[in-house]
């Protein structure tokens, strides 16, 4: 596996490059990524939609829960295309709802560990952070769904220069792989 690696670095290096920029898009165009995010998730939950459907049309068992499955994933990818925005935004809502639902199962943890001071203080403090976060998009979408963008495409840009450094190593490996 590390030998097909190391002569597919190029591949790697083009996939650090294209991360970056994405990363770089993501920071400097939140809005555009945003709205690109969600057309993405559209065309996919069409095409993976007709997929099952397709399967739900073939089978003889189990056929009606594949078929609705599958015009629902069409539904969701139409929805998506049409009305990118609303899209959004209910991610967003599901995003912060999910953050709340999570930083209160830490705190209660967190409140149930009566043997360990710091981790349980280490549980309600993220616990608090998930919720204090679900909060904030709740009250402001606006700005939550762009911070959250510009939060991926900075973790974009990181994970594209470690791919980036990881071909560059990779690189090295071929050559001495070709020198044996």
């Amino acid at each position: 596996m590390l030998e097909l690696l190391a002569r597919s670095w190029a591949w790697v290096l083009a996939r650090g490059i294209f991360t970056v920029l994405f990363g770089a898009l993501a920071v400097f165009w939140p809005e555009i990524t945003l709205v690109a995010l969600v057309i993405l998730f559209g065309a996919y939950a069409i095409v993976d939609g007709a997929g099952i459907l397709a399967m739900g049309l073939r089978r003889s068992s189990g056929r009606g829960f594949l078929i609705v499955v599958g015009a629902l994933g069409i539904i969701a990818g139409l929805v998506a295309l049409l009305w990118p925005d609303i899209t959004a935004l209910v991610l967003l809502y599901v995003i912060a709802i999910w953050a709340i639902v999570t930083g209160v199962g830490s705190i209660v943890s967190g409140l149930g560990l009566s043997r360990d001071a710091g981790g349980r203080w280490l549980f309600i403090l993220s616990g608090l952070a998930g919720v204090v976060l679900g909060i904030l998009l709740l009250a402001d979408p606006g700005s939550g769904a762009v911070a959250l963008v510009v939060t991926i495409g900075f973790f974009a840009i990181i994970w594209g220069i470690i791919t980036v450094m990881t071909s560059v190593r990779l690189r090295r490996l071929a050559k001495e792989l070709d020198a044996w």
